[in-house]
């Protein structure tokens, strides 16, 4: 250890000369730096000290997380079993040498930190204290010697040169020592500093020399064979990972090379599918968000048997969104958006619209749904069945020529069950049994899919005493006082789907055949959109009433309605045919002519024919007011005295006012 060269002489501590002063200044200011640079020091031997204790605390919450792997019944933690042995291991492994860390901490704390604490708590604050009582006694020396200095030379003042002097003397004891007391302290300081600087770190050293033996010790000893196996199962893992990236990103350049239209919408390639009984994808549904007010939602449904599901993104499973068994899809205008279709429920208070993203998934979705409304899913075979309807729809609406006959096993129209016949004119015509679909329906007759005026009607809106239609869609009947329909009143939720003229109205299999056409029409152009109404049976017309408005677009007099009748294989579809006049040819009578209008119901289209020949029964029950007594004695009858049929097909009073717009989004 090398000598001190520099130190405070103690002789020269009474005399304080200048010399003396400015070498106090040296060890003084040495002594300032060496508190500055403990302080830091001191700073950076307790950041270690933290960090090795919460080195300490984070290996031992690292054993707990290993043990918590096996816990946590990953849902892909099947083949994870030798995984969870291993991590066991680790935790107990982690575990022991935690317990090194922890003692490692310790022996820092007493061996590094604390010296260090005590030597600036006690060395150098000592230094501090010292400097401060020096400084304090200096200046009572030197304003003892300002009064000792203004004595006068008069006698008469001993008394007081006396205590003055005295004065001096205690100050000048007391500073010499003080600065004795200091100056020993900052000459043993520079010894100290030594000490304090090499102390601290040969017990860190210490401490880290005895950890890493303990820990070679546990590593060597009981460690090599499990990192051996531990290590050769890891290459094993990351061999199976190459091999699984590389076949990832083969498929990934094969997914990649397929042309850009697989990314447009609506530029399907593949051909639509309509015996699907089962259907996902992404769909937008309209929701109202006020009155007037409506957002779309994309979400992603899924037909699961029967229902039509729904399941929102981050959701862990769908749920039921509507019942399709015995449901109607359509296709719908909405919003002035492409490809929207709506579903209805049975009882038609229910209905949703969607927006498909392109025309083939549009498709699809109506095919799906339709498919589904008939139960197809509850057969043995449900993708027999649907092959099988579409064959037979296809059949369906490949066009009948006059050179071609009936065979013999095409569905007979008998079997459809009209739930009334009413026919009129001549007797002359032919039977249903022998005419042909070209004696029933000229080839080549217009459709028209919207609710309109009878075909034959259109050919001359001028005539004289015709039925006219005013610009705001109501008609001369509605004018007409409602007192001959006091008696029947039965309104029916309808979709209409077309209407054409035909060529008898005394035959029911004229109705049949304008079935058969206007859903091969439909079929062949896609046609997928329907007008919704509601149909009014009364005791002296039909009409036809806008939903959204009220308005009746159309009316005709059970007079004029000469057959109808229901299909028996589809029960909702019914069709009337109504007879009119067409003065073309200049005639004052004008020539009979007949159109044929088909629709589907919400409910039995038996149900809308009995009320239709209800209707005329009571129509003719009229001219004989006997037998209109009788009738309306064997008929059970309201409060207000009409007839009780069903319940109101619309939710709505049979006056129609009150009406739930359930069927006004078409």
């Amino acid at each position: 250890m090398p000598a001190v060269h520099h130190k405070l002489l103690l002789e020269d501590a009474l005399q304080d000369s200048p010399q003396t002063r400015s070498l106090l200044s040296v060890f003084e200011e040495d002594a300032g730096m060496l508190t500055d640079y403990t302080n830091q020091l001191l700073q950076s031997m307790q950041r270690v000290f933290g960090a090795q204790s919460e080195m300490g605390l984070a290996t031992e919450q690292l054993s707990q997380q290993l043990l918590e792997y096996e816990k946590k019944n990953f849902a892909l933690g099947k083949g994870d079993e030798e995984v969870i042995t291993t991590l066991q291991n680790f935790a107990k492994t982690v575990g022991e040498l935690n317990s090194l860390h922890s003692e490692l901490a310790n022996q820092m704390a007493d061996s590094m930190v604390f010296p260090l604490i005590q030597f600036r708590e006690k060395d150098l604050t000592e230094i501090s204290t010292l400097k401060e009582i020096h400084g304090i006694a200096t200046d009572e020396h030197e304003a003892a010697m300002v009064k000792y200095s203004r004595l006068p030379k008069k006698k008469e003042n001993e008394k007081l040169k006396g205590d003055i002097v005295k004065e001096v003397a205690y100050t000048r004891r007391k500073q010499h020592q003080a600065s004795l007391q200091y100056y020993c302290a900052l000459n043993a300081l520079q010894y100290r500093k030594r000490v304090a600087m090499l102390e601290p770190m040969l017990g860190y050293t210490q401490a880290q020399i005895r950890f890493f033996k303990k820990g070679i010790e546990l590593v060597s000893k009981k460690m090599d064979n499990f990192l051996s196996s531990v290590s050769d199962m890891t290459q094993n893992i990351q061999s199976q990972l190459d091999s699984e990236a590389e076949a990832m990103r083969v498929s990934q350049r094969e997914l990649l090379s397929v042309e850009d239209t697989v990314y447009m919408p609506d530029k399907d390639t593949e051909p639509v599918n309509r015996t699907l009984i089962q259907k996902a994808g992404y769909l937008n549904i309209r929701n109202k968000t006020g009155l007037v007010t409506t957002a779309w939602d994309r979400l992603y449904f899924f037909t699961q048997g029967g229902n039509l599901m729904c399941q929102p993104r981050g959701a862990v499973a769908g749920g039921m969104v509507l019942d399709l068994d015995n449901s109607s899809v359509m296709a719908v205008e909405c919003e002035d958006r492409r490809y929207c279709f709506q579903i209805t429920s049975p009882s038609g208070k229910t209905s949703m619209i969607l927006q498909a993203e392109s025309k083939r998934e549009y498709e699809e979705w109506i095919c799906t749904v339709n498919n589904i409304s008939r139960q197809i899913y509850l057969t043995d075979n449900p993708e027999a069945v649907a092959i099988r309807l579409n064959q037979t729809a296809i059949q369906a609406v490949t066009p009948i020529t006059s050179f071609e006959k009936r065979q013999e096993g095409s569905p007979n129209p008998d079997r459809a069950k009209p739930g009334g016949v009413y026919t009129t004119g001549s007797d002359s015509q032919k039977t249903g049994a022998a005419l042909e679909p070209e004696d029933l329906i000229a080839p080549g007759t217009p459709i028209q899919f919207d609710i309109m005026l009878p075909a034959s009607e259109f050919q001359d809106q001028n005539r004289a005493g015709g039925r006219r239609t005013n610009p705001f869609g109501e008609t001369d009947d509605d004018c007409r006082t409602e007192s001959d329909d006091s008696l029947l009143q039965q309104v029916f939720a309808v979709r209409f789907l077309g209407s054409m003229a035909v060529r008898c109205g005394n035959n029911q299999e004229v109705i049949y055949e304008a079935m058969r056409q206007v859903l091969a029409a439909r079929a062949i152009h896609n046609i997928f959109r329907t007008t919704e109404a509601h149909l009014m049976v009364t005791s002296s017309s039909l009409r036809l009433i806008d939903p959204q408005t009220q308005v009746t677009r159309i009316s005709f007099q059970l007079e004029e309605v000469c057959q109808f009748g229901a299909h028996q294989e589809n029960g909702r579809l019914m069709g009337y045919v109504v007879e009119g006049r067409d003065w073309s040819d200049g005639d004052e009578e004008g020539e009979p002519s007949f159109c044929a209008f088909v629709f589907e119901s919400n409910t039995e289209g038996e149900k809308i024919c009995y009320t239709i020949n209800l209707a005329k029964e009571i129509t003719e029950a009229k001219k004989d007011p006997e037998a209109l007594a009788e009738l309306m004695k064997n008929m059970p009858l309201t409060n207000d005295g009409k007839f009780l049929l069903l319940e109101p097909e619309t939710g709505v009073a049979n006056n129609g006012e009150g009406q739930e717009d359930s069927e006004s989004e078409a």
